[in-house]
């Protein structure tokens, strides 16, 4: 993964220190491999350009309805002593490796808001452990063996105050767009930091 500021998989990822990032990870075949191959042969992206910009936007608002849909795959993230190993993780690294600014643990996939600062570890070895120990956690619980996470996590650099609102709301409001609830307070596994 090189220097883990700036490497690639099957996307680009860019986690420079001093920014604020939107994160999304989701749980191993969570999505059908055929429908990813299809979405990121549609949207795929070389550089950043306003253009491809909005094709990446696009990409994620297919990727993250099919989610929300949780038609495929395992939706483990429901269970309370599930998401709560995983809140608990997020919020622990807060002030420690980024500060939290929201998260947002669906069935089958979580949304994290933070900002990086400068002096932190590298953001991509934070998720590595985020979801090494959840992994870990999780599939004890679960008495089950194998792959929890997906090991790509969708990573995106928010460049201003007016797309940190954007980004703050669709995280927190995505319980209700998917229909779990008619608000957002109502979704036990949202956190905002400015609420607490």
């Amino acid at each position: 993964m090189g220097d883990l500021i700036h490497y690639e998989r099957n996307l680009p990822h860019r986690l420079p220190p001093g920014s604020d990032i939107f994160l999304t990870f989701r749980l191993a075949d969570s999505l059908p491999g055929n429908i990813i191959l299809r979405l990121q042969l549609q949207f795929s992206s070389g550089e950043e350009t306003e253009d491809n910009y909005a094709k990446q936007r696009r990409y994620f608002g297919k990727f993250d309805n099919l989610l929300d849909g949780a038609t495929h795959g395992p939706i483990w993230l429901q269970e309370p002593r599930i998401a709560d190993l995983v809140g608990a993780s997020l919020r622990h690294f807060h002030g420690k490796a980024y500060q939290l600014i929201c998260y947002c643990i669906m069935p089958n996939h979580v949304h994290l808001v933070v900002s990086f600062p400068d002096e932190a570890p590298p953001l991509a070895k934070t998720i590595q452990r985020i979801k090494g120990y959840t992994a870990l956690q999780a599939n004890q619980l679960l008495n089950r063996r194998g792959q929890f996470w997906q090991r790509e996590t969708y990573d995106h650099i928010i460049r201003s105050s007016e797309e940190m609102q954007r980004v703050i709301a669709y995280t927190i409001n995505n319980p209700v767009k998917a229909g779990l609830v008619d608000n957002w307070e109502q979704w036990p596994y949202t956190y905002w930091a400015e609420t607490q």
